[in-house]
C-alpha cells in the first residue's frame, strides 16, 4: 500500500444505497430524484444544478436523517469492515469524502473507526422542531470538482493519495499525486470505467486492496 492518504466515497461504495434517493423515496418523490442523481453521477448534469433542488424538494427532517444513518450501516457493502480494519491497523491516513449529508454518514464512520474530522461531507441544518432548514451551500462537496478540492487539501505535504468511488464526481479528483480507483461493485458506470486509473466490479470492497 504505497498511498499516504486513502479516501473513500460513501454512497454505492461503502454502503449499497444512495442516501439522497432513500430520503426521496421516503418523501414520495423517489423516481424524479433517482433520475437527477443518476444524471449527476454519470456526468450529464453538474452536481450544483441538482444539489439544492433535491433537498428543497425532499425537505429531510432530523428523524429521516437519523433513519438514513441506520440504513447506511445496515446496507454496508461486503468487505468494508475488513478493508478499514486492514488500513487503520498500520495507522494509514483514511478519509471519507462524500457529497452526502454529514450527519447521516458520521455513525457509519464511527462503526468503521474513522474520526469525525476525517469525514468530509455536506452539513445539513434543522429548525428547532427538527424540520429541514438548509444545507451548507459553501461546501465544495455540493458542487462539481469539490472532491478534487478536498483531495488537493489532504495532499498538502504528502506525496500520494488514492480516491475510491463509483461516480463521475470521484473521478474528478484525479490530479498530480492522486490516483482514482473506480468501484463498480454496486453501480457499474461506463464513465467511471473509462476515467478510472484502476477499476473493479467485484461486489466485495476487499477487491480494491490489491489495487492499492
Amino acid at each position: 500500500m504505497n498511498f499516504e492518504v486513502i479516501c473513500f466515497d460513501c454512497d454505492s461504495t461503502l454502503s449499497k444505497i444512495e442516501g439522497i434517493d432513500e430520503l426521496a423515496r421516503w418523501a414520495g418523490v423517489g423516481e424524479a430524484m433517482a433520475r437527477l442523481t443518476d444524471a449527476a453521477m454519470n456526468g450529464e448534469l453538474p452536481l450544483e444544478a441538482v444539489y439544492g433542488k433535491r433537498l428543497a424538494t425532499i425537505q429531510p427532517d432530523r428523524a429521516s436523517i437519523n433513519k438514513l444513518a441506520d440504513v447506511y450501516i445496515q446496507e454496508m457493502v461486503d468487505g468494508v469492515k475488513e478493508v478499514f480494519a486492514t488500513l487503520l491497523a498500520p495507522g494509514k491516513d483514511v478519509h471519507i469524502i462524500s457529497g452526502g449529508l454529514r450527519q447521516a454518514i458520521l455513525p457509519l464512520a464511527e462503526v468503521l473507526g474513522v474520526a469525525d474530522n476525517h469525514v468530509h461531507a455536506v452539513d445539513i441544518y434543522f429548525n428547532a422542531d427538527g424540520s429541514y432548514q438548509s444545507y451548507d451551500e459553501t461546501s465544495p462537496l455540493a458542487r462539481s470538482g469539490g472532491k478534487a478540492e478536498i483531495c488537493n487539501k489532504l495532499l498538502q505535504g504528502k506525496s500520494s493519495l488514492v480516491m475510491i468511488g463509483d461516480g463521475k464526481t470521484d473521478m474528478e479528483a484525479k490530479q498530480l499525486g492522486v490516483t482514482v480507483i473506480g468501484f463498480g461493485g454496486v453501480c457499474d458506470r461506463a464513465v467511471v470505467r473509462q476515467l478510472a486509473d484502476r477499476y473493479t466490479v467485484e461486489p466485495d470492497l476487499q477487491a480494491i486492496l490489491p489495487l492499492l
